[in-house]
């Protein structure tokens, strides 16, 4: 394995550290937000209020901005010089700044037209509506401050650094809990403390990334142009990942769609077997793919496209080498895990079953959730955004499809299902198409088989002791360990390079 790929196991550690305290930290937030805030007219006008910058950071600030910004960024850097780079990076920020003072004015001045778009039950409740539309008055500008934090992101990634980025997400979940606890304990309105929370944290992580920046070299001070011819091809490459996003979104609702026709539940089930799925996903599919894309836009910058083909291959290996298990622990373990998490109260054993179901059907597709991220960083590097958004949408038909055949044969867990179908087909197509741009096929047979073999024998193990009661969970690092020694005795080298980057990062630590 090239010293590249070990680099990228690296920096794969270091944002899954990071993005699994935040995942932590978003728990232990959701927990006191229920205590401080409950449940209500209050509750109801904040998690709407907030919902709204929340969608256009996700469409926006984290995934489009960053991914259309390495790759042009890179490609300014390796041609045009570090000082031609920055330059760049501060004329992207002006553009950020100004479209986003004009849209976040309207919202302030439309605050409950807009409400009543997003939220139109409301209007039936003056009191309610009129709450939420102070609540986004408050909100919104954090819309700015996060796509700020995403243009950092992408200067500090492609300058391969990838702490402060990982990190920042922490800070909102610290600024919710600090908001909820101050304002219970003052007895201020809980919503209107959450709301300037949401606000305060957005500058928090704006300002967090700034020493990072200077340490490397970078100034947001000094010359900068409104008609960047950089910012114009990276505008043109935002585009379309954008719409992907929004493809995305889209996806989610017409799932929820579906899933109302079906028995009360229903759509509750799916969404708590999607956030366990969501959490290795988020936590190491996201880390690699965040890891890899500076890698990938510095080699397609500077045609070096042996090494892009190696730097592909290895980051899919390394996504496999996550997800397989994952998969396999989360299938194997699926009924007591859900019992475990959710099953008290009212949740039953009814319930159990049900979103047990729907974990494994979701837990079937999730390498392909994860390997689709490095594929579509492979694509982004390569400045073509327009194909992985053209694949995503064909992806949301199949999707639908297959959702509203197998929903007639199996309920929500087919629903399920149909994703992780449609995301094989998105990893599929993908992997189809860069093979006609590289040569060669962006995944090995003999590494993927021999994976697939430690994660069916740690999956078998797991799934024997699921019927003892809670001495499965203990034994949950025990069947991570045997996976890492069968994938050792396999001869995969992603278990050695994992196990180096986790030994260095301890002794800095320690040190």
């Amino acid at each position: 394995m090239n010293a590249e790929s070990r680099h990228i196991a690296k920096r794969a550690v270091t944002v899954a550290g990071a993005t699994l305290v935040s995942r932590v930290l978003g728990f232990v937030r959701d927990l006191i937000t229920a205590f401080a805030l409950g449940a209500g007219l209050f509750a109801d006008a904040f998690f709407v209020a907030f919902r709204i910058p929340n969608l256009l950071r996700s469409l926006f600030a984290e995934g489009s901005l960053t991914m259309a910004f390495i790759p042009t960024f890179s490609r300014v850097r390796a041609e045009e010089g570090e000082a031609r780079a920055q330059e760049m990076a501060r004329s992207v920020l002006a553009w950020l700044v100004s479209i986003l003072a004009v849209i976040t004015a309207l919202a302030l001045i439309f605050a409950p037209q807009l409400t009543a778009v997003i939220a139109p039950g409301f209007a039936k409740n003056p009191e309610l509506l009129s709450t939420t539309a102070d609540l986004l008055r408050i909100c919104f500008p954090f819309i700015v401050f996060i796509s700020a934090v995403g243009l950092c992101m992408g200067i500090l990634n492609a300058m391969d650094h990838f702490f402060a980025p990982a990190f920042a997400p922490c800070l909102l979940n610290i600024g919710f809990i600090a908001a909820a606890l101050l304002g219970w304990h003052m007895g201020w309105n809980v919503a209107y403390a959450l709301a300037w929370g949401v606000v305060a944290s957005g500058l928090a992580q704006w300002l967090f990334q700034q020493p990072f920046l200077t340490r490397l070299g970078f100034s947001w001070r000094g010359p900068w142009r409104w008609m960047d011819p950089a910012v114009v091809r990276m505008g043109k490459l935002m585009l379309p990942s954008v719409l992907g996003s929004a493809v995305y979104q889209i996806n989610l609702l017409l799932g929820t769609l579906l899933a109302s026709f079906l028995p009360v539940g229903s759509i509750s089930y799916l969404y708590y077997a999607d956030r366990l799925v969501q959490f290795p996903v988020g936590v190491f599919g996201l880390a690699v793919s965040t890891a890899a894309l500076p890698s990938l836009s510095r080699l397609a910058a500077a045609d070096q496209m042996d090494e892009f083909r190696g730097v592909i291959r290895s980051s899919m290996r390394l996504s496999l080498f996550i997800s397989l298990p994952a998969m396999a622990g989360l299938i194997a373990l699926a009924a007591p895990l859900i019992g475990l998490l959710f099953g008290r109260g009212a949740f039953g054993p009814e319930a159990i079953q049900a979103t047990a179901s729907a974990l494994v059907a979701y837990g079937v597709g999730l390498p392909a959730i994860a390997l689709v991220r490095p594929l579509v960083g492979a694509f982004y590097a390569l400045e073509n955004t327009r194909m992985p958004m053209l694949v995503a949408a064909a992806c949301v038909v199949v999707n639908i499809l297959l959702g509203f055949t197998l929903m007639q044969f199996m309920a929500h867990a087919g629903l399920a299902l149909a994703v992780s179908i449609a995301s094989y087909a998105n990893v599929g197509l993908l992997s189809w198409l860069l093979r006609r741009r590289l040569g060669q096929w962006p995944m090995e047979l003999a590494p993927t088989l021999k994976c697939a073999a430690a994660s069916l024998l740690m999956g078998l193990g797991a799934w024997a002791s699921a019927g003892t009661q809670y001495l499965w969970a203990l034994l949950i690092p025990a069947w991570a360990v045997a996976y890492f020694a069968l994938a050792r005795l396999f001869g995969l080298s992603e278990a050695r390079q994992m196990a180096e980057a986790l030994g260095r990062r301890l002794r800095r630590r320690k040190s």
